[in-house]
């Protein structure tokens, strides 16, 4: 079983991309275990290094010991939510202890709208590779019903679910070639 370090671009309680994310640990159950690190982070100030957040020290712990990482990111004005870039910016310094190298990566996302979260995602893809993660390319999922999952995870559109179910699959089978 493979532990996965989730972070999902969205505070919000009622967040459609939350809702995903449990979607995804529900239908994952026996090949993942998904942890979500804490993304109440201080806005990343290189300063601050002189005597790291605590947050900051457990999030680069809780990336270090997951086998994968997997980005759940709603899309906030073309681009990605500021949650994750600050995660990002956080867990590859300071410089020489960037905590995501070599760590295989996927990343999901959903909207109502039909082009649903590509753009982020796309962003998210350019941000990624230069931190040296693995990611992976296919299947890339812009779930477009997010009003398909209950709020315990369930999904309740077979074409969804059976898109879901595919990259669980996939994403397995992605982290079992890169480690």
């Amino acid at each position: 079983m493979h532990e996965v370090a989730v972070f999902v671009g969205s505070l919000r309680r009622a967040s459609n991309n939350r809702k995903l994310g449990r979607a995804l640990e529900k239908l994952s159950s026996d090949k993942f275990t998904f942890r979500y690190p804490d993304l109440y982070l201080p806005l990343y100030n290189d300063d601050l290094w002189a005597e790291p957040p605590a947050a900051v020290l457990k999030m680069k712990e809780e990336i270090a010991s997951a086998s994968a990482v997997l980005f759940i990111t709603p899309e906030h004005n073309r681009s990605i939510p500021p949650v994750i870039s600050n995660a990002i910016d956080w867990g590859s310094r300071p410089w020489g202890e960037n905590s995501w190298a070599g760590k295989p990566a996927a990343i999901v996302g959903t909207s109502p709208g039909q082009i649903g979260t590509a753009v982020a995602q796309a962003h998210l893809r350019s941000v990624l590779l230069p931190q040296e993660m693995i990611v992976m390319g296919q299947p890339e999922i812009y779930f477009s019903k997010p009003a398909s999952i209950e709020e315990d995870g369930t999904v309740t559109d077979e074409q969804g679910l059976a898109l879901l179910n595919r990259f669980v699959d996939r994403f397995s089978e992605w982290i079992e070639r890169m480690t």
